[in-house]
């Protein structure tokens, strides 16, 4: 009987991968975290390991001064439901920016966290 759980739970280990519960982590994002552009970008790319619920996902983009700058809605790249794509309206001086971001898996699980990129200097 003990012999016959342990088999069903390695084969059940083998099975489910554990793909179907992974959380959307950012692996790369232009401009570059912690890197400098010589110009104010026009937009910021998000890539995640997940596809995105884009309407529950999105980003603040904040200055040195800590003020929120003006950004458009996210969205999806048409080609890839893992990158979030996000049109910077306000205005870019060269200083330290500071990116907050969320997103929704389409696995139902939220991430965070926050990255800087540099224009200028």
């Amino acid at each position: 009987m003990k012999t016959t759980a342990c088999t069903l739970a390695l084969l059940s280990c083998l099975l489910f991968d554990g793909s179907a519960w992974a959380h959307a982590h950012l692996q790369a994002e232009a401009p570059a975290a912690g890197g400098t552009v010589g110009t104010a970008p026009a937009a910021l790319s998000l890539t995640f390991s997940e596809g995105l619920e884009i309407k529950l996902s999105g980003v603040t983009l904040k200055g040195s001064d800590g003020k929120a700058v003006s950004t458009g809605a996210p969205s999806l790249s048409p080609s890839d439901d893992k990158v979030m794509m996000v049109p910077i309206t306000g205005q870019l001086g060269a200083g330290i920016y500071t990116v907050e971001w969320h997103a929704l898996a389409k696995d139902g699980h939220t991430t965070h966290g926050t990255y800087q990129f540099t224009v200028g200097h």
